[in-house]
């Protein structure tokens, strides 16, 4: 089996890992703001993260014994999740849905808000990870890159299908295939996260803003559009705009995206490039117009009724949070039990009314509905048809594409 060698960080990557921790998505908080998904984060989870030189990857599957399951003995699991990422009572005090889930099961079941950022989690897992040591974590919930690099080494266990029936049946088609896990082998989303662009309507003169092309071309928007300081959501709407896929583009592809950016950037018709800083902006009209994170749209909508949002014809970026299995956890079954309850219709919605996300479920309108029928009809929290199938997600990179690419993207924005 060979080494893991870990790369050495370029100056762009710790410049973007610190953009995404101070200010962008990894910054903010759950239910008033989106968190991240972390693109700066890649490279330091994934690769300062294995800091000693010669970590070998844990067993794959098939490379050695499985992990025992205590499940049929121990009915109990450990689970660590974000903050605020759960639904909870009004007195703050219990947990409905995983209250209900013991009853059911009586599977008890530890929760802790441990995950405060992808960096910092994975500082604490890893050493147990690499070793081939239990983590006292029976289910995680992390970004989709990071899954991927979990997967990838070897230190997420298979899941078992007979275990996931509702899971499997359930899950939206834009969240079943991704490049990093096809057929969801090893994760299941908890909830998705969007990209779109936010208008203000009083500062547009009550124009609709819905494409990269206005942002970028528009010359009664010049000098009030903003993009964002994560690379994959910049440039990945951008590919999106040029008709290209940013699951399967090229290098020659990247590099016309950030031209087109720079070109925004000399015409000053981009502003700046912002993390989660543009909310304030754009409320007061300072922004016009602006990629988003849906979850910012929706608190500033509550508040602002001149904020707007549109999801682009070409398509827009979508990212998730992701339940994993990590190796050796004692009580993978429990684990999966879990996954499947908030994969049932009525469990759904219930944690969808809460975090008020990208809710990966499908078929849960009716019940969602019935606790509260706005969200249910916001698309930013279920996707309809339409608006489902213009999603893309920016590909997997290389270490050496993730270097390259944030040099290039640190020199666009002038960090």
């Amino acid at each position: 089996m060979e080494q893991y060698e870990p790369d050495s960080l370029s100056a762009a990557q710790v410049a973007a890992m610190r953009r995404s921790l101070t200010n962008g998505r990894a910054a903010l908080t759950r239910r008033s703001l989106l968190r991240a998904t972390g693109v700066g984060a890649l490279t330091i989870g994934g690769v300062a993260g294995l800091g000693a030189c010669g970590i070998p990857p844990a067993a794959r599957e098939g490379d050695g014994p499985a992990s025992t399951d205590f499940s049929a003995q121990e009915k109990r699991l450990s689970f660590s999740n974000w903050t605020q990422y759960i639904d909870i009572s009004d007195d703050e005090k219990s947990r409905p849905s995983l209250e209900a889930f013991t009853k059911r099961t009586g599977i008890t079941v530890k929760y802790t808000e441990d995950i405060n950022d992808n960096v910092e989690f994975f500082g604490k897992v890893k050493p147990q990870l690499a070793a081939g040591q239990d983590t006292g974590r029976d289910l995680i919930c992390v970004t989709d890159w990071l899954a991927a690099r979990i997967i990838r080494l070897g230190w997420a266990q298979k899941l078992d299908p007979a275990n996931l029936p509702n899971a499997y049946a359930n899950l939206s088609s834009q969240f079943r295939r991704p490049d990093w896990d096809p057929g969801r082998s090893y994760s299941y989303p908890w909830t998705g996260i969007s990209t779109v662009i936010a208008y203000n309507r009083k500062a547009t003169g009550g124009r609709k803003v819905d494409s990269v092309t206005q942002l970028l071309d528009d010359p009664r928007l010049k000098g009030r559009v903003a993009f964002l300081s994560e690379m994959r959501d910049s440039v990945g709407m951008t590919l999106i705009d040029m008709g290209k896929d940013p699951g399967k583009f090229t290098d020659a592809d990247f590099d016309a995206a950030v031209g087109r950016l720079q070109k925004g950037v000399d015409t000053q018709q981009i502003r700046r490039f912002t993390g989660n800083d543009y909310t304030g902006d754009l409320a007061k009209g300072d922004l016009a117009a602006c990629l988003a994170w849906a979850g910012d749209v929706i608190q500033l909508q509550a508040d602002n009724p001149d904020i707007q949002f549109a999801i682009p014809a070409a398509g827009y970026i979508t990212s998730s949070d992701n339940l994993l299995v990590p190796a050796k956890a004692r009580h993978k079954t429990n684990a999966e039990k879990l996954i499947d309850y908030y994969y049932e219709l009525p469990n759904a919605a219930r944690l969808a009314a809460y975090i008020n996300y990208v809710c990966p479920v499908d078929g849960v309108r009716d019940e969602l509905a019935a606790i509260d029928p706005a969200l249910a009809s916001n698309t930013l929290i279920l996707p309809d048809k339409a608006t489902a199938a213009k999603s893309r997600a920016f590909r997997s990179l290389t270490s050496a594409e993730e270097t390259a690419y944030e040099e290039k993207f640190a020199k666009l924005i002038g960090a």
